[in-house]
């Protein structure tokens, strides 16, 4: 998938809505690519707290796993630290607007990055009637073996279906990030299901329709969400 992390699950393009004040959220997830037969992903917790108005506070920690012609490999992923800062206000200025750095941390292991990296993007989005639409992008210094400096953007649609039930479909796109590497396209759908105030479910299935003559590019990302 084209991205270093998952910016607002289940989408890979974030909307500027940071987590409501003194409020937690609480995301346990699973996400992978199969590539030719083997796959790759990670698993793990993205901790969100809305630690003053306009202001949330970003940390996660993956766990990455790989399986190449039938053996498996465990490590520690690139631990992100965030903040996401809502600048402008859809009631006065007809968008909400945020920034988002974002630092990803050295790995520990070698399904990680070996070196830090910082994203810097700009999320903008406005909600009405049940419909809500947001996007924008951003670059990242990456620097180290070889790893390029990169950039990204994207836009998502998303309708309440019911009270419960949230879809939506977006368009994803990242340059390489690696040298000789070749930039992503993502088309993807995913959703939202309530179980109650608590307890969500989230799930993504997006596919890079580029990448089809080299390999099967379809990705997914499932995971529980805890709000209180």
């Amino acid at each position: 998938m084209a991205a270093p992390a998952r910016a607002g699950p289940p989408f890979l393009s974030d909307d500027p809505d940071p987590t409501p004040l003194h409020e937690y959220e609480i995301l346990f997830f699973a996400e992978g690519e199969p590539l030719r037969g083997d796959l790759s992903g990670s698993t793990g917790i993205d901790f969100n707290y809305g630690a003053a108005p306009d202001l949330q506070l970003t940390a996660a920690a993956p766990l990455a796993f790989e399986e190449v012609g039938g053996e498996r490999a465990w490590g520690l992923g690139n631990v992100e630290l965030a903040a996401k800062l809502r600048v402008l206000h859809q009631e006065t200025f007809g968008w909400d607007v945020a920034i988002f750095p974002r630092l990803f941390l050295p790995s520990a292991s070698d399904l990680g990055d070996q070196h830090a990296s910082f994203l810097l993007p700009v999320w903008v989005g406005r909600e009405n009637d049940g419909w809500s639409t947001f996007g924008g992008g951003g670059c990242a210094i990456n620097r180290g073996g070889d790893s390029q400096d990169y950039c990204l953007a994207g836009w998502a649609v998303t309708f309440d279906v019911t009270p419960r039930l949230n879809l939506g479909g977006e368009i994803f796109h990242q340059s390489a990030d690696t040298e000789g590497g070749e930039s992503t396209t993502t088309l993807g759908v995913g959703g939202t299901f309530d179980l109650n105030e608590t307890l969500h479910l989230l799930g993504y299935l997006g596919t890079a329709p580029d990448h089809f003559a080299e390999a099967d590019h379809t990705g997914w990302y499932a995971s529980v969400l805890l709000t209180f």
